[in-house]
């Protein structure tokens, strides 16, 4: 899924550990040939190639995650949507490093954009798309729900002490390393990642984070990031990073969208109870503080 995965376990058995660390690897894997977009032969790539022509038949899984998509979409506003894959290819950040597109080609991929688009029969297990050019990108969700998938999996097997890595931005801790009250993370200043603006302790909890500093590029002096505002088919401004905490990483990362791209005031208001938010937020210099 373009992400590294690291699982840090404790425990006494040896052989346990590696087995179990293993199974969790093995689980990445089995997903990246299920859900990743950049592999022609997965259930997701078939459903962006043929849902506009006809209802295509998936597994369980995935119609389970798509279905949590679209109740993201429906909860945020639109914020979180996973039809942005025709402004991801627009602005050049599939496979690429970005480009500053026409106001032209933004309206054309805007209007193939639209979590209204999906349509899902529950009876038969089929997605379809409503309009050709609609294509999901599963770059919002896939992370957080592989970490959750990988965490159960240790559980499973018995190790009571690990934390689980999707590329840094998603991670979710288990328990606690030896000595310790749980799992420290860092959150790294958006602009000067050398420097750490907070520190959260996970136990049995997910952080992530959604940030200009992983895709972006310049333009005209502009700085352009690969997290879009739906509405607008442009990058989301007035944001550097947004970190999320909450009971399970798929939440956790499907809620740092809409935090960045509506805001503190929305996030206030909107965020389950449980869940804690942390933004940096792009004035004059970077001012982060977690949300009140």
């Amino acid at each position: 899924m373009g992400s590294t995965y690291t699982i840090v376990a404790y425990g006494e058995d040896r052989l346990k550990l590696e087995t179990a660390v293993e199974a969790g690897f093995d689980e990445v894997r089995r997903l990246d040939e299920l859900i990743s977009n950049y592999k022609p032969r997965s259930e997701w790539s078939l459903v962006n190639r043929e849902a506009a022509e006809r209802p295509v038949r998936v597994s369980v899984e995935v119609f389970n995650l798509i279905s949590a998509c679209l109740a993201y979409s429906r909860k945020s506003n639109g914020a979180f949507d996973i039809t942005v894959g025709p402004l991801v290819r627009t602005w050049g950040f599939y496979k690429g490093s970005g480009r500053l597109p026409h106001r032209a080609e933004v309206r054309r991929a805007l209007a193939q954009t639209g979590y209204t688009n999906v349509i899902l029969d529950k009876e038969n297990l089929t997605v379809r798309f409503a309009k050709p050019g609609v294509e999901l990108d599963p770059g919002g969700i896939g992370k957080g729900y592989a970490v959750d998938r990988i965490a159960g999996i240790l559980r499973d097997m018995g190790i009571r002490a690990a934390m689980v890595s999707a590329g840094g931005s998603s991670i979710y801790g288990i328990g606690a390393p030896p000595g310790a009250p749980g799992w420290q993370v860092k959150i790294r200043h958006p602009l000067r990642p050398s420097e750490t603006v907070a520190e959260v302790v996970l136990r049995d909890n997910s952080m992530s984070t959604s940030g200009t500093s992983e895709k972006f590029f310049y333009s005209g002096g502009v700085r352009y990031s690969h997290i879009f505002d739906p509405r607008t088919g442009y990058p989301a401004p007035g944001m550097l990073s947004v970190s999320v905490v909450a009971p399970r990483t798929i939440d956790s990362e499907a809620w740092t969208k809409p935090s960045f791209i509506l805001g503190r005031e929305w996030a206030r208001k909107n965020l389950p109870g449980e869940f804690k938010a942390f933004f940096c937020e792009d004035r004059t210099q970077a001012t982060c503080a977690w949300l009140q």
